[in-house]
This record gives C-alpha cells, structure tokens and sequence, in this order.
C-alpha cells in the first residue's frame, strides 16, 4: 500500500494532479478540497494517499489531511460507494461539512452533490451514523446534539427554513429542551431575525 507520497507537483488537471517523486511521475486523483489548496507547479506537495487495486488498473488518490483520507475510506465501505462517488462526496463537501450532515442526519446536503440521489443520501447517513469515528467527528468540530435538536432541524427545514437558519435557531435553544418546546422557541428566534 502507497500510504504517503512527497514530492514536485508537475501538472494539474482537475481532478488529477502528476507528482514526481524521486524521478517516477505519479497520475493521482484528489478531490477539490484538496486541489484547491495545491501549490504552483514546481512546488513540493505531501499527500495522503489510498490505492485501489482493480483488475485492470491500480488507481492511486491523494488527500490533503489524513481526516479527508479517513472519510473516503469510511466512504469506501458502504456498499455501492467507489473511488468516483467518495471523491465526489469530499469535493461537494468539506470533512467538517460531512460529519456536521452526518450528526445531524441532513440528507439534502448530500443530495446536492452529483451522483448521489435521495436513496443513496440515506444509505450514506444510514452507514456512516456511527463510523465516521468519534475522533473524526472531534477533529472536525462536529459534536453531537441532543436527540431532540435533530428532530426540531427536521421540523424546521420542512417548514421551509434552510439547513443554515434552522442550525443557528438550533444552537441558541437550551440544552435537553423538549421537542414541541424546541420548536416554539425556534420558530420564536427566527421570527425575530
């Protein structure tokens, strides 16, 4: 397993990038995340690395922290997920982004990125509820909300306000407040916004 390449970054196309290491060019994929924050040509990089060993081809995909390249092998388990969709998963979202719509069970976040459809969404909240890993979760900020809080965002966001109001009005409530009560008081905090 190639579980780190350092070397001169030669070429960008997104989403692959050709690292020379020591003399021996590598064709890596990254997602946008990472390649956003690619240096120059010429430059010196460090990735992450995972290789998948198919039948016909060893594809080699690169990540920028060690936490992107944990979310796409977690990504990697769930079956029906390849190397393609966990890749489009981390570019559409951030890590950060990933465990907050995992914690809060936020399917239309998923929905949003291409190739993933209401069912897949689900599947994917479903399989990665409690795998993204405590340290994961931590690492990225992300803690989790009381039971109550999930099914007030839910209320919310079916009563038309959008995932960011409806998680601002959520962090204002009191800690174990009852979901009816939940929802009064938000309704209540967006009403004054």
């Amino acid at each position: 397993m190639i579980g780190r390449l350092s070397g001169t970054l030669l070429e960008k196309n997104p989403p692959q990038l050709t690292l020379d290491v020591q003399g021996v060019a590598y064709e890596v994929d990254v997602p946008m995340s990472t390649f956003y924050n690619l240096p120059g040509n010429g430059e010196r990089v460090t990735l992450f690395t995972h290789l998948v060993v198919r039948e016909d081809a060893h594809l080699l995909y690169g990540f920028g922290t060690d936490n992107e390249r944990r979310a796409f092998r977690q990504l990697l388990k769930i079956s029906g997920i390849g190397p393609r969709i966990a890749l489009a998963v981390l570019s559409g979202l951030s890590v950060t982004e990933l465990a907050q719509a995992v914690t809060l069970q936020e399917s239309g976040r998923l929905t949003r990125i291409p190739g993933i459809g209401k069912k897949t969404a689900e599947r994917l909240l479903l399989e990665l509820k409690d795998k993204l890993g405590a340290e994961l979760t931590t690492a990225a900020g992300v803690h989790r909300p009381p039971p109550a809080s999930s099914d007030v965002l839910h209320a919310l966001i079916a009563l038309g306000y959008s995932d960011k109001e409806a998680v601002a009005a959520i962090k204002q409530l009191p800690e174990g407040v009852a979901v009816a009560d939940g929802i009064r008081q938000a309704l209540k905090l967006l009403a004054k916004a």
